[in-house]
């Protein structure tokens, strides 16, 4: 473990500049002591740990230091080989799969049949069940505009089905809950946005470049701008005790309560659009909104407009 730990600060130190052994202890919770000790061993093996005092301080390494590439392990080989291949389930990529090789060129030939068989150990599907061909030449198209710096344009509709126009700066795609996005920057609105890739029709890339804007996606600013507390409302939802594993999927375990007459309740947050009202009606007769009662009256509008639409259906 310490020797797990020693490696882990050097590479958290490559990357990350400075820190403080504070911040190092809390991650790897030792104590400070721990951590001192820690660079003591790494400055007696001979890596150039540096120690900068004052205000801005802190530990870090000498400026140039970087790690030799034989201290990849063949665990760690298996799981960046892992990863590639369960990236391009979805995202297939000519130069991730010529990575692959490498990486598995490197090991051992007797080593070799033990290394693949922990590759494939398991793998994450994120293809979709369907039209992969379309997903594949968008990815492709959106691909070039991130690595040539060009913008893009495309036809866009949005959840509420309004159909605009866009060009975008493409700067990063997400793969959120078996979708993938685009983190962008509009043109049309002048600030980042989301864009979900079957909403995008006509992708094409623009004769305009750009310069990639300074954004901390370690953060997730997508996930903060959906989770705002102005951009959501407050649900209560009572669902039959069948459908019960669903919510917990959805919601957790500790979300999900028994109401003491054989339903369960959750009291949940979301963005009220037309996704909202989908997300509700899919649960079918199983769940109820009970509160706030216009989101409850507008899925009782909704749910009655469904059944005259297959009353209509049957007269005809």
């Amino acid at each position: 473990m310490k020797l797990e730990r020693l490696l882990a600060i050097v590479v958290l130190l490559i990357n990350r500049g400075r820190l403080q052994a504070k911040d190092l202890a809390d991650m790897f919770e030792v104590s400070i002591r721990t951590i001192y000790r820690d660079i003591d061993t790494l400055g007696q093996a001979g890596i150039p740990v540096v120690t900068y005092q004052g205000a801005s301080g802190g530990i870090g390494l000498a400026d140039g230091y970087r790690l030799d590439r034989n201290l990849l392990t063949d665990k760690d080989l298996v799981s960046i080989v892992t990863a590639l291949r369960s990236i391009s389930t979805s995202h297939t990529n000519t130069a991730r799969e010529l990575l692959v090789e490498k990486l598995s060129s490197i090991v051992p030939e007797a080593k070799n049949e033990d290394f693949q068989a922990s590759t494939h150990r398991f793998i994450v599907d994120y293809s979709t069940w369907t039209h992969p061909e379309a997903l594949q030449q968008k990815l492709k198209v959106i691909d070039q505009g991130i690595d040539q710096l060009q913008c893009i344009r495309f036809a866009y509709c949005s959840a509420e089905g309004a159909q605009t126009c866009r060009t975008v700066e493409p700067h990063t795609l997400v793969l959120k809950r078996h979708a993938w996005y685009l983190y962008a920057f509009c043109h049309e609105r002048n600030e980042f946005r989301m864009f979900k890739l079957v909403r995008m029709k006509e992708v094409t890339l623009d004769t305009q470049h750009f310069e990639r804007k300074a954004v901390n996606l370690q953060d997730r600013p997508w996930q903060q701008e959906w989770s705002r507390p102005d951009n959501q409302i407050g649900i209560t939802l009572k669902f039959h005790s069948r459908v019960r594993h669903l919510a917990e999927e959805w919601f957790g375990i500790e979300n999900v309560l028994p109401d003491g007459n054989g339903y369960y309740i959750s009291q949940v947050a979301f963005p009220e659009d037309n996704w909202l009202y989908g997300f509700i009606l899919g649960f079918g007769a199983d769940v109820e909104v009970l509160e706030p009662l216009h989101i409850r009256d507008n899925v009782c509008r909704i749910a009655e407009q469904i059944v005259q639409n297959y009353k209509a259906s049957v007269q005809t």
